[in-house]
């Protein structure tokens, strides 16, 4: 119930609403209106974007949705430090790269939880509505692709036999096809330090430097550790969720035409930076 006291100023017009909340002077002003906690984040129309295909209306639906959106967000997100930490990288601001690329981490950490929620969904529930999708499919996510060109992984294949792109996807894949990815800025930080990494071999001798000497190289080798770091927090995300598609939808296809589990599985041993990983034989 609300109380004298919380409602004392109460005004209409736009006016502030005080208050007393223990002893402490509350105001909810909106000061004239000009920006609210809803107008700011656009929730309007953010949460006019779940629409569902399903008729009569699956339950479950909003679930998938939900979930499949807000890891179209956080992609956006990742993208944003991903490239920023690649820039830091250039820039020589090593201990920036690196704090860039630590969120990075708590972001993907978050991406393999989300899991935990799809996964409350039966196979029989996904059922009700899976037919709908098609041929939509998760290997359509142009920001996904993204992060994996931006990483290393590039495939300049996905962007010709991908049909359903827009002029603006195409665009974006390009660009990201043809700029520096995290390692060509790695390589970058490597030379800065001094270390020729022309070929395999001076690669080799240049990390195996740095490993064996964190005390001249210390900010190198921590980016070299978040570089890898990221390589395989990508690697559980993509094992989590092929085991998920296992249990949801066993061996059937995939909804967009690709072979479903039998794809991903293909993918899981993909490695962002096979160089780091090589270097742990000879440490």
């Amino acid at each position: 119930m609300t109380s004298a006291s919380e409602t004392e100023g109460a005004g209409t017009g736009g006016e502030a609403v005080t208050g007393r909340w223990d002893g402490v002077d509350v105001n909810f002003g909106e000061e004239g209106g000009r920006l609210t906690y809803g107008s700011y984040l656009r929730l309007g129309l953010l949460l006019d974007q779940q629409r569902l295909e399903s008729d009569p209306p699956a339950h479950d639906e909003l679930l998938f949705i939900t979930i499949h959106q807000v890891y179209e967000l956080w992609f956006k997100q990742v993208l944003h430090e991903l490239t920023a930490s690649r820039d830091a990288m250039l820039a020589g601001e090593l201990w920036l790269a690196q704090h860039l690329l630590r969120r990075v981490h708590t972001i993907e950490r978050t991406l393999t939880q989300q899991v935990d929620i799809l996964e409350t969904m039966t196979p029989q529930d996904f059922g009700e509505f899976r037919h709908r999708l098609s041929p939509a499919s998760g290997f359509q996510s142009v920001q996904f692709r993204e992060i994996e060109f931006l990483s290393g992984a590039k495939d300049p294949s996905f962007v010709k036999r991908f049909r359903g792109l827009s002029e603006d996807e195409k665009v974006r894949l390009q660009r990201r096809l043809e700029e520096p990815t995290l390692w060509e800025a790695f390589l970058v930080v490597l030379k800065n330090a001094g270390f020729s990494v022309g070929s395999d071999e001076d690669l080799r001798k240049a990390l195996q430097t740095v490993a064996n000497d964190r005390a001249q190289y210390a900010a190198t080798w921590e980016l070299a550790e978040a570089l890898l770091q990221h390589d395989e927090l990508a690697a559980a995300w993509r094992a989590r969720h092929v085991v998920m598609v296992e249990r949801m939808i066993g061996t059937k296809p995939g909804t967009g035409g690709s072979s479903g589990a039998g794809y991903l599985r293909s993918r899981l041993d993909l490695r962002y930076y096979p160089d780091l990983w090589h270097l742990r034989t000879s440490l």
